[in-house]
């Protein structure tokens, strides 16, 4: 065959399967982009009906994952009209790609096992993109969550990419609302029933402050004398916020209530050790010398 030949044959070839091979890939970015923008405008409606951020949350998470599938859907269809317009059957392709994915399947079942825990978790509304959790040992925000793995990162900004297979059990320290529990420890010679009130009527305080109050569910919880430590008493509150607030709020309490026992003379007791000599069968304590030293470093015996 001359190459005028094969020229005109390629030439003709364009004109009929060629054109419809671009028009197919014309169609299926337009209909991507459509359906992006469908989905885009429902969850935005549905995130600005929510009445909390939770909805939101799940929203948002539903939303990339929807995009996800669609676009894969659309490209799988657009590869199998492509093939066809090359004049390859379809038929045996669709049977020997079940038979090599079935193959496949058996070797790969860690990604299978991904994919499966990944729709469970996002059936079951366990994580969703903004969340705070502790997942397989690592704890982040969430940035991104999809059928095969979810992406935290955490506060010093690191990135923890985990595999949602790996994932046994999630904690949800997020959704939707929060506490934030402390263990107030004051010295063993304090009232504390007037530590207490004191506690009390910080949290008081702290509900009425305009940059904090918004974000705070219920008044501040005194639980009560929880445990004698070795230095202090440990009392234990907590505080019902709405989800990832907790730690703002928490950290201005923690300064509003030091500020406040600075003010009413409440001790916070720092670590510090009780020296007991001991004694023998017959009563007697072994002698103990102890010498004091100045700022020059003389020697002084003491009291």
């Amino acid at each position: 065959m001359e190459f005028k030949e094969i020229l005109e044959a390629v030439l003709e070839w364009l004109k009929e399967s060629g054109v419809r091979i671009l028009l197919i890939i014309v169609l299926a970015m337009i209909v991507i982009r459509i359906g992006r923008v469908i989905v885009n405008r429902i969850f935005r409606q549905i995130s600005k009906d929510a009445s909390d951020g939770e909805m939101k949350k799940r929203a948002d998470t539903l939303s990339s994952i929807i995009r996800y599938v669609l676009n894969i859907s659309i490209l799988v269809i657009m590869l199998i009209m492509i093939l066809g317009e090359f004049g390859i059957a379809i038929g045996p392709i669709l049977a020997a790609a079940g038979i090599v994915g079935l193959a496949v399947g058996f070797g790969a079942q860690n990604l299978v096992q991904d994919v499966i825990s990944g729709f469970f978790i996002l059936l079951e509304d366990q994580i969703r993109v903004g969340d705070v959790v502790q997942i397989s040992g690592k704890a982040g925000l969430v940035e991104k969550v999809n059928l095969r793995m979810t992406i935290l990162r955490d506060l010093s900004g690191n990135v923890h990419f985990v595999r949602n297979g790996r994932i046994d059990a999630v904690t949800n320290m997020t959704k939707n609302f929060s506490y934030y529990v402390f263990d107030i420890g004051v010295a063993y010679r304090e009232n504390v029933d007037e530590v207490i009130e004191i506690i009390k009527g910080v949290g008081k305080d702290l509900q009425k402050n305009p940059d904090y109050g918004k974000d705070i569910l219920e008044e501040l919880e005194v639980l009560g004398l929880d445990k004698f430590g070795d230095s202090a008493v440990i009392i234990k509150a907590r505080i019902k916020t709405k989800p990832i607030t907790q730690w703002k709020v928490g950290r201005e309490f923690n300064r509003m209530l030091k500020k406040k026992f600075d003010e009413m003379n409440i001790e916070i007791p720092f670590p510090h050790v009780t020296m007991y000599i001991g004694k023998d069968k017959e009563g007697q304590s072994p002698p103990l010398n102890v010498a004091l030293k100045d700022n020059q470093g003389q020697t002084s015996p003491a009291d």
